[in-house]
């Protein structure tokens, strides 16, 4: 035997590289973006330094050698699946985990009680369902991320055509980054809600009734609600209005990867249940607007943000204007207690 021949990987070698490779594929370009200074990152066009130049050349060669090494449809999936699972699904988990671990700590901080709970002893339907809804929402993450495949596989070695997603070795500047967020996130806004109010909750449309006695049979909702829904709802609702704007505008996928993290924190917290945020002024609002929605029978707050709603008059309850107000008012607050707490101190000796 030749000592100096390489073994073949055994079958545990096998299956461990294949669940550790989408974990690979992703963690080293995000772990050069991450370490670059959020501050230096924003001002590179008119100011920079030696070890920001060196954290972009890092990237960029990181990125570039992710790139050039794998198909680009590779690069898309298993990096959307990563985030998905990372961003969604495994919080969402943790929220269930914590839910059902400590339900006396978990009712303290649900804005609806013991009611909020995946098995309330209010609501006994509940109980034998958070699995159900567990496995839907996540089999429809799949599906998405499965009909995102077919699309570019359609777009490429159908049609031949482009891909839908800019895969190019080349960087985005953050200007570019931020307006196609912006404008991808607007126009995410506007397509939910017609979507949402006329073909979901129009008496006359086929889907009506798959949608109120799937996600509308969960209220209050808890995690991993947001994704809980027909397939046929699921991809017309939440699939399409989410990744249409990243085909329209053809995002540079580094930015439709930023995109799905906010799409995919929005879903996470705003479908938890909990009165304790990141952001109350974005979240929060958010929550409050998706929880009288499922609770409203779905009279209203059709839209993502509640941009739309605020426009054509069909919110229920607080709109964002109202989430401004308060927000300004509690600022406020807070500067008027500081101030207090300031004259309140030990005067200077004169």
């Amino acid at each position: 035997m030749n000592p100096f021949q390489l073994s073949q990987p055994t079958l545990l070698d096998r299956i461990w590289l294949s669940i550790r490779y989408p974990y690979d594929l992703v963690k080293a370009p995000m772990d050069a973006f991450l370490s670059i200074p959020a501050l230096s990152f924003l001002l590179i066009p008119t100011f920079s330094s030696y070890s920001t130049s060196l954290n972009l050349l890092f990237f960029y060669l990181t990125w570039s050698t992710l790139i050039l090494s794998n198909s680009p449809l590779k690069v898309e999936i298993i990096g959307t699946l990563a985030i998905r699972l990372l961003f969604y699904i495994l919080p969402s988990l943790g929220f269930l985990f914590f839910d059902s671990a400590l339900p006396g700590l978990a009712v303290n901080i649900k804005k609806h009680g013991d009611q909020a709970l995946p098995w309330s002893k209010e609501n006994e339907a509940r109980k034998g369902r958070w699995w159900k809804i567990a496995l839907v929402s996540m089999g429809n993450v799949l599906l998405g991320v499965g009909l995102q495949a077919g699309i570019e596989l359609l777009f490429t070695e159908v049609f031949h055509i482009r891909s839908a997603l800019k895969v190019t070795t080349a960087i985005p500047m953050p200007w570019g980054i931020a307006k196609d967020l912006f404008r991808g996130l607007l126009l995410r806004e506007a397509l939910t809600y017609p979507l949402h109010r006329y073909a979901l909750h129009s008496p006359q449309s086929s889907l009506h009734n798959l949608h109120a006695s799937w996600q509308h049979s969960v209220s209050p909702p808890y995690a991993l609600v947001a994704n809980y829904d027909h397939p046929l709802p699921y991809v017309l609702h939440v699939f399409l209005p989410a990744y249409l704007p990243a085909v329209i505008f053809r995002f540079h996928l580094l930015t439709y990867y930023m995109y799905l993290v906010i799409v995919s924190l929005e879903e996470t917290f705003a479908y938890s249940g909990y009165n304790a945020l990141p952001n109350g002024f974005i979240l929060g609002g958010i929550a409050r607007r998706q929880e009288r929605h499922l609770m409203g029978d779905g009279k209203g707050n059709y839209g993502c943000f509640g941009l739309m709603d605020l426009v054509i008059g069909t919110g229920l309850g607080d709109d964002v204007l109202d989430d401004i107000r308060e927000e300004a008012e509690l600022k406020q607050a807070k500067e008027k207690g500081k101030g207090k707490t300031r004259g309140c101190g030990p005067r200077g000796k004169r």
